[in-house]
């Protein structure tokens, strides 16, 4: 298991980001709000969003971080795919400021919302 990120999985590029709100599938729960679609470069990636009022920007890094991790640690269950398809996927999670404050609180909302994203 890789230790950090790479950055080929990150989205960084605004007409990724805006294909993803625009044409993805969204899922709730109180706090976040993930949106996903399907890509064609056969490996997942993702962006954190917090809100603009989440706090200041010392929040808003160390929240990033912490869901940045969440996705490094199940990177490779996040969706079911066969092993001979080229499909990946686009994750954008936007971060409401509110009761989000212990990492297994949040591990455990993202890893509710991937399960409805799979369909489990």
């Amino acid at each position: 298991m890789r230790r950090s990120l790479t950055k080929q999985v990150i989205i960084r590029k605004k007409h990724d980001i805006d294909r993803i709100f625009k044409q993805g599938r969204r899922f709730s729960c109180k706090g976040m709000r993930l949106s996903v679609i399907a890509n064609s470069l056969g490996y997942d990636r993702f962006i954190v969003i917090p809100a603009r009022k989440f706090g200041n920007s010392v929040e808003r890094n160390r929240i990033r971080r912490q869901m940045k991790e969440i996705f490094r640690l199940y990177d490779g269950r996040l969706m079911p795919q066969s092993e001979h398809s080229a499909i990946g996927h686009d994750f954008a999670l936007v971060v409401f400021p509110g009761k989000l404050s212990s990492h297994s609180l949040l591990e455990s909302d993202f890893l509710s919302l991937l399960d409805r994203v799979a369909g489990k």
